[in-house]
């Protein structure tokens, strides 16, 4: 576990908009990935298919985690 030095603390100076933000980048971008992965799966081409499986499943930790942030109701804990 890394440990924490006072040039890495956290700042907790996020504004509820720049959290909405990036949780809307994060979805733009996961529905960016799935589409890369259709288009993959029409070509066959695993290697992009796997890059892509991979990358939304990424994007859907971070969009669950955004979510649990703001209080999105039912998301009661980003873990699991």
């Amino acid at each position: 576990m890394m440990s924490m030095t006072a040039h890495t603390k956290p700042s907790y100076d996020r504004t509820w908009d720049e959290i909405e933000e990036m949780l809307n980048q994060a979805i733009h971008t996961r529905n960016a990935w799935i589409s890369r992965f259709e288009k993959a799966r029409e070509r066959d081409d695993r290697q992009v298919m796997k890059d892509a499986a991979r990358n939304c499943k990424a994007l859907e930790g971070v969009i669950k985690t955004l979510k649990w942030t703001i209080g999105t109701p039912g998301i009661e804990d980003p873990l699991s």
